[in-house]
């Protein structure tokens, strides 16, 4: 079965999310000789967001600066934490719940000065 463009319809859907997250939606396509179900999933990101932190501690003396993560999703988040440079520590797993607030324990242990 081939079907041309002429065939085709179009079915524009507006989707206005309040939150990033997965939105799950049924539509329901009914016709006097066809029923279909079509099931959408809809992904959505936060945009791309930099930060920046200055740590300032004599040499040796270790830093904790708690980074807030707040889950507006609807399913729980399961964190994993790459840390780049010289002196940071952290834990390599998180966990957010849905709805939750967490709070990341980012340390910085400088061996020298610099």
């Amino acid at each position: 079965l081939f079907l041309d463009r002429s065939d085709a319809v179009e079915l524009p859907i507006k989707f206005i999310p309040r939150y990033a997250g997965s939105y799950h939606c049924q539509i329901l396509l009914k016709s006097s000789c066809d029923i279909r179900v079509y099931e959408i999933e809809c992904v959505v990101n936060t945009d791309h967001a930099e930060a920046e932190l200055e740590f300032l501690t004599p040499a040796y003396q270790a830093v904790i600066q708690d980074i807030p993560i707040s889950n507006m999703s609807s399913q729980d988040w399961k964190l994993e934490a790459i840390l780049e440079g010289q002196g940071f520590y952290g834990p390599p797993l998180i966990n957010v719940g849905l709805g939750e607030t967490a709070l990341y324990p980012l340390m910085f242990k400088p061996i020298a000065e610099c």
